[in-house]
């Protein structure tokens, strides 16, 4: 927010639009690199080290499993950063894409009037952040206060409701603070009196969804919802393989709900944007605006969204931190805590509440995930506006282009859905192959008699296990990404629009079904092991199993796509803009020369993707 602000007010306006793409693009080029090789070593670390409780049958974070440091590791760089990096780069890129909208779309005969219109909506977007900011955290607060008052001395508290109370409070704090700061920023837009509450619902969409959507999501990856415990009943009869299916219909079907709720939110936004904004601000395509708010009004429950992600990694490391302190095993530990502070240890219901927690940790990481995929696509839908207003002269011609019946274009959505299974493919491939030598190595060095922890250097390895293959899947991905936009982008500008539209919308989907079955699947394996204490037992190793499979499913493939529907779509701006001045000044003959050399090279690394990273036996 800080270095927007600095780009509008001190650089000149000539430089200010390609800072804050640049800004933005630079925003997503972090993000992509932290959620896509994060995603693949917190995966690799997390099922190499799972699997070894189904072959040795040793406990969770057992001591001398050498996968558990790199497990703990995985956790802040896959679960932790990368959250933080993509809600980071979410905020600059929906921004950036209001801020284009606003410069592109008013367009009013009398300069002075358009430019007052203009400033009023770019300094009401400023508020509303700083706004959105104060809320989150006055209702931490809040939320703290009334946390502890009612569960200060309780012996036994569902942990997700805590987490629940904070994200409904700062919904409902957000969306007051929405319509106050409207009314005395925006009192008047273009001589129109009721613009700035309708404007303010239109936010309030988004807001709201940031709040509606966790609770859709929970009815499907909750250790308390029926998604959950049928995985659980599957697996008992039918072992990991009816899990398995489960966790599936369980994917597939929170599609259709966050789906549909989506779509009634941006609805309504689209309703209250047919009432008079477009006269009023005199803007072309004010649902495209609308949609951009509702993007907007889900970062109103940002920094609240990245602390209830993040509490998943917290969770998850402080049970593996209990294990790899190996207090139980201290001398006369109970004795000395209860001289020195008065407590009595039990070290079964400290495991027990734990377990507990992490399972709620794994719910609400699982409900942060869709909130930023949305962000990412109904911001992406903004900005891919942008483009279109620049290629058809402020939608004065070459309009009919944008339509089925122009080939490219419709050649272009076919296009989108290609990259998107690919990459969830390419993604999940870097995974299997680092996850194998990881298992590899950890079976051949771990030692389990004799010894109570596994040795620095073994750990280290495994470690360098997880950052090598990271490193290599992200290179073949990124280098493909890259490319690849510059192809489509030089191939012809209204492919291009298909494309990325096409992107976005195969993305949101794929993204929503793997997330939530990834966490049907781990809460399931929490069931078994914290409600029906069946750790060690044929059910408790499917649906370990069944863990394993939703490892990459959650949190490396679907969360990547985030970062690359935005980044493809911020540097898509500049890639099509470049092609088509290209064409006008060299003529078409070169940029098809140059999207095939771009598309040549954008396919040798998804050729690599899987045949470069393929599992070879006995040897790298």
């Amino acid at each position: 927010l800080l270095i927007m602000l600095i780009i509008l007010l001190f650089v000149p306006g000539d430089y200010a639009g390609p800072c804050f793409i640049g800004f933005a693009i630079g925003e997503s080029l972090g993000a992509a690199a932290l959620r896509i090789a994060g995603g693949i070593f917190t995966k690799i670390a997390d099922i190499g080290s799972d699997l070894m409780k189904i072959v040795f049958k040793i406990k969770e974070d057992d001591a001398r499993n050498p996968g558990v440091i790199a497990d703990c590791t995985g956790d802040n760089a896959g679960d932790s950063v990368g959250p933080s990096a993509d809600g980071f780069e979410t905020y600059g890129v929906t921004g950036v894409a209001l801020i284009t909208f606003i410069l592109l779309a008013i367009k009013n005969p009398n300069p002075d009037i358009q430019s007052k219109i203009q400033v009023q909506l770019l300094v009401w977007i400023f508020v509303m952040r700083v706004m959105m900011l104060v809320a989150s955290s006055l209702s931490y607060f809040i939320n703290s206060a009334i946390a502890k008052a009612r569960f200060g001395k309780a012996d036994e508290m569902n942990f997700e409701t805590p987490l629940t109370t904070l994200v409904w409070l700062t919904s409902i704090v957000s969306i007051a603070l929405t319509f106050l700061v409207s009314y005395f920023i925006i009192p008047d837009l273009g001589g129109d009196l009721t613009q700035w509450w309708k404007l303010a619902v239109i936010i309030s969409c988004g807001t709201l969804a940031g709040a509606l959507i966790p609770e859709l999501v929970k009815s499907f990856t909750s250790t308390e919802s029926r998604h959950v415990k049928e995985v659980v009943i599957s697996a008992e009869e039918g072992g990991a393989s009816l899990g398995i299916l489960s966790g599936f219909v369980a994917g597939n079907f929170s599609g259709y709900y966050l789906g549909l709720s989506m779509v009634l939110l941006m609805s309504i936004a689209y309703y209250f944007s047919t009432m008079g904004l477009a006269a009023a601000a005199t803007m072309l395509a004010p649902a495209v605006f609308a949609f951009g708010l509702v993007a907007f009004g889900f970062l109103g429950m940002g920094p609240v969204t990245i602390a209830v992600d993040s509490y998943g990694p917290v969770t998850d490391n402080a049970q593996s931190v209990y294990e790899l302190s190996l207090i139980e095993q201290v001398p006369n530990v109970a004795a000395e805590i209860k001289k020195d502070f008065n407590m009595s240890l039990n070290f079964e219901r400290a495991k027990h509440l734990l377990e507990a927690n992490d399972g709620a940790g794994n719910t609400f990481k699982a409900t942060a995930k869709p909130v930023l995929i949305g962000t990412a696509v109904v911001g992406a839908t903004t900005m891919i506006f942008s483009i279109i207003m620049a290629l058809t002269n402020g939608l004065t011609e070459n309009v009919d282009k944008l339509s089925l019946l122009h080939a490219p274009f419709f050649l272009g959505l076919i296009t989108g859905g290609a990259m998107i299974y690919w990459f969830t493919g390419a993604s999940t491939q870097a995974v299997t192959t680092g996850a194998y030598r990881a298992v590899e190595f950890i079976k051949a060095n771990i030692k389990l008699e004799g010894v109570e922890k596994a040795s620095v250097e073994d750990s280290k390895k495994v470690v360098e296990i997880c950052t090598k293959y990271a490193q290599k899947g992200m290179l073949n991905i990124f280098i493909a990404v890259f490319f690849g936009t510059l192809a489509f982008a030089f191939v012809e500008p209204f492919f291009f629009v298909g494309y990325l539209i096409s992107i976005a919308i195969f993305g949101l989907y794929q993204a929503i079904f793997m997330a939530n079955a990834g966490a049907a699947w781990d809460n399931a394996k929490k069931v078994v092991e914290v409600e029906m204490k069946q750790k060690g037992t044929p059910l408790h190793d499917a649906t370990v199993i069944c863990d394993t499979v939703g490892d990459p499913f959650k949190d490396t493939s679907s969360v990547a796509l985030n970062p690359v529907i935005k980044f493809t779509t911020l540097f898509g701006l500049l890639a099509v803009e470049l092609a088509v001045t290209l064409t006008h000044d060299k003529g078409p003959m070169i940029t098809n020369v140059l999207a095939l050399a771009f598309f040549a090279v954008s396919f040798f690394f998804v050729y690599r993707s899987f045949y470069g990273m393929r599992i070879r036996s006995g040897g790298e």
